[in-house]
């Protein structure tokens, strides 16, 4: 049986990955930083391997024999320190790429985001000729799109990156649970009033896309997948939170306020050095109040992609 390295084996996607690799008759080696992620990428029937993003020879060790790596580790919060997430996001992508490289890896998939071109301005049908937004004010977008330069750049293997946009589905520790906590502080509200339109992916159509991408994907090159027809966001959403019996508040912040609010605020937490996340930043205010459309045409036409959960199976599954 082939054997498969996996980052972020104990994360969202990446434990959706494992699980998949694992049912398809893969050996799964996952990277785990600690017991409780080592349990979690057991429990995904996958092989922990102990260590971090910041430990190549720990990583070499789990890529050795495998023709195949995933990386699907990041820090994907909204809020944190520059340093962090350069940390995790572009150097720790450097030491995937070099402990793979010396392994003897042919072929890596590297998780990337619509987020990577993001610097406070709307994407409107946006396919893989938008330019990379390594400047963008948010740490965020800025180290994944420097992390997308770096694995499309490296040059001793195949790399793919595989850009999934708004990521949901069953497993998620990141966007619901982040919905549920600011309703339940009372921090939440629809900026502009939610109507934009955006793309979306279930996890499941991101593991088929990576798989493809894996399979099928040109060395160096990007592909976007998504769930296919974008959706009105407030409409998703509501429904997505009422899958588990949360609903959400009708108050809505103008647009404007709420753009001019978000840098002040970042600034006063980091003055102050404040615990926790902001109660607005400027790339929630972003991704929340803008119209964020992907086509998805390329990895259609070279991948042979097509979503394999729609949207309202997804929702009817969740709840």
């Amino acid at each position: 049986m082939p054997t498969v390295f996996v980052t972020g084996g104990s994360g969202f996607i990446g434990g959706a990955l494992v699980r998949r690799l694992v049912r398809d008759g893969n050996v799964v080696r996952g990277l785990a930083r600690s017991d409780r992620a080592a349990a979690a990428v057991e429990e995904a029937g996958g092989e922990p391997v102990r260590g971090d993003l910041g430990d190549p020879a720990a990583m070499r060790a789990g890529a050795e024999g495998c023709e195949l790596a995933f990386h699907a580790a990041a820090a994907v919060t909204q809020w944190g320190r520059w340093e962090e997430f350069v940390h995790a996001n572009v150097d720790g992508t450097r030491h995937v790429l070099r402990a793979c490289a010396d392994a003897g890896v042919k072929r890596l998939v590297h998780v990337g985001t619509e987020a990577a071109l993001l610097a406070g301005q709307p994407l409107v049908n946006a396919d893989e000729r938008a330019e990379l937004r390594p400047d963008s004010k948010a740490p965020y977008a800025a180290t994944k799109a420097m992390a997308e330069l770096t694995v499309r750049s490296f040059d001793e293997i195949q790399t793919v990156v595989v850009r999934p946009r708004f990521v949901w589905g069953p497993g998620d520790t990141t966007l619901l649970p982040g919905l549920i906590e600011s309703i339940r502080r009372g921090r939440f509200s629809w900026v502009g009033g939610g109507r934009h339109r955006t793309s979306t992916t279930h996890v499941d159509n991101v593991v088929h896309g990576l798989l493809l991408g894996a399979e099928h994907g040109r060395d160096g090159d990007a592909y976007f997948v998504t769930d296919g027809e974008p959706v009105v966001f407030r409409d998703f959403v509501t429904r997505l939170l009422r899958t588990q019996g949360v609903e959400p508040p009708a108050r809505s912040t103008p647009k404007a306020v709420a753009r001019a609010t978000a840098p002040l605020v970042e600034r006063a937490w980091r003055a102050l050095r404040l615990e926790g996340e902001p109660p607005v930043t400027r790339f929630a205010v972003w991704v929340s109040s803008q119209e964020c459309t992907i086509d998805i045409s390329k990895a259609r036409a070279e991948l042979g992609y097509e979503p394999v959960m729609g949207i309202e199976q997804g929702l009817a599954e969740m709840a």
